[in-house]
């Protein structure tokens, strides 16, 4: 069953989704979302005997506190979850899995070295210089994030949502993922996100995935205008230990798509013995 919980972290309270009973930490991140889009996979990964833990980064979701523009960077929410880690107590390895931006922290935290990751998922996520995309990259400009306002978040929000589900969605369903950015507090927040998106962050890298033994796992809704598809075939082309899952019919949250086969291939992979 889905539950709630919430930590401290250098005295803000972060909150995060988890499932089950135990086992091996997965721990689930969220990129100019927030966890809702882990929910439907949750139970699913706990019945393989896994912990999976769909944290909210500061500012986002239902956590505490306010992103910075240099602490909302990949390199900065990748050094974030170190101390997250802590607050929850885990020490050892500890299994990614990124969507959208959080693909990027996945990947930064994998080839950091602060802490093991013997395996790291990424599911339509970013790569090479697939990002920012247009709908983020016009907040990189300093005069117009002075200019938005909380409002103008919602809206951006608002269409980015209903065109990243790929599906008819009804309003309650659109109000509850929205519902979050209506605090101006984590609409400041998800500008600093969209402020500190740079794809030099995934271009610097590539040296290093492409000599890494970590196995990885791409799990792709088909038809995300977002993150296309020819992303990760060339990342499943070029990139040691990748395997490609593909999601039919699927935009860019295939969570929400397709919860099923999402949450089996992740439980597969991250419940996998390595060979």
């Amino acid at each position: 069953m889905t539950r709630r919980e919430t930590v401290d972290v250098g005295g803000v309270p972060i909150s995060y989704l988890t499932a089950g009973k135990g086992g091996s930490l997965v721990l689930l991140l969220h990129g100019t979302y927030w966890s809702r889009v882990w929910q439907p996979v949750l139970d699913g990964i706990a019945a393989a005997g896994l912990r999976p833990v769909a944290v909210d980064f500061p500012g986002f979701g239902r956590s505490g506190g306010e992103l910075t523009l240099s602490e909302a960077s990949v390199p900065g929410l990748s050094a974030w979850l170190v101390r997250f880690l802590e607050a929850l107590g885990h020490e050892g390895p500890v299994m990614v899995a990124g969507h959208d931006i959080g693909g990027g922290v996945a990947q930064h935290l994998a080839l950091a070295g602060t802490v093991e990751v013997p395996r790291v998922a990424v599911v339509n996520g970013i790569m090479y210089d697939s990002w920012p995309v247009p709908g983020v990259a016009r907040f990189r400009d300093p005069a117009v994030a002075a200019a938005t306002t909380r409002d103008d978040v919602l809206a951006a929000r608002r269409v980015s949502v209903v065109k990243a589900l790929g599906r008819p969605a009804s309003e309650a369903e659109i109000t509850e993922y929205l519902e979050p950015w209506t605090d101006p507090r984590v609409a400041r927040s998800w500008l600093a996100l969209a402020g500190a998106a740079d794809h030099r962050y995934t271009m610097e890298m590539l040296p290093a995935l492409l000599q890494s033994k970590t196995p990885k796992l791409l799990v792709w809704g088909e038809d995300d205008p977002f993150q296309t598809i020819d992303y990760a075939e060339r990342y499943a082309r070029e990139i040691p230990e990748t395997r490609l899952v593909r999601i039919k019919s699927a935009g860019h949250i295939p969570m929400e798509n397709d919860p099923k086969v999402v949450a089996g291939a992740l439980a597969d992979f991250f419940a996998a013995k390595r060979s």
